[in-house]
């Protein structure tokens, strides 16, 4: 995987808390809304991420600088051996800055530690900067899966070493 040349020092990659609620809802109401439409699906994650993402197993990781949360992403189970990588956000002002590449490897290590085997996201080709992300992350195009979104038109996934590569 290729890491980006310079990453901030000053990013810690927390486990939610309820207190991150309302940052994990507008940072992802923002991006969708920049591009596309919040539909009912969104809603129900959003507004209510303990019910519907942890109650299920899942868990959401938060990018945190100086106190203010500056990026989010979530761990959705699908199956015993799956997790969806979904709702990953980052605030306008750290875009560029690596806060996608740090929560990308938290979510591989995360997806690792507890034992999953395979990670997936729905995407939309149009977030250039996005896909490229992901396939630094070493995701790769599959037509495995059916999008649970009008808007994405792109699946990308990757196998999970239960290991990490030396």
């Amino acid at each position: 995987m290729q890491q980006p040349k310079t990453l901030p020092q000053d990013i810690q990659i927390v486990p939610y808390q309820p207190v991150h609620a309302d940052a994990f809802r507008r940072l992802n109401e923002e991006w969708i809304t920049a591009y596309f439409e919040v539909v009912e699906a969104d809603r129900l994650v959003l507004h209510e991420p303990d019910k519907n993402i942890l109650a299920i197993g899942g868990h959401i990781l938060v990018a945190v600088q100086g106190g203010e949360v500056v990026g989010v992403c979530a761990l959705i189970p699908h199956d015993a051996q799956t997790y969806e990588l979904a709702k990953m956000a980052v605030s306008p002002s750290a875009q560029g800055k690596g806060v996608g590449w740090l929560l990308g490897q938290a979510a591989i290590e995360k997806t690792r530690a507890c034992g999953m085997t395979r990670l997936f996201l729905e995407s939309n080709t149009s977030l250039a900067s996005a896909i490229r992300l992901y396939r630094k992350l070493g995701f790769q195009e599959t037509l495995d899966e059916k999008p649970h979104y009008q808007r994405c038109n792109i699946s990308m996934e990757m196998p999970v070493l239960l290991s990490a590569p030396e």
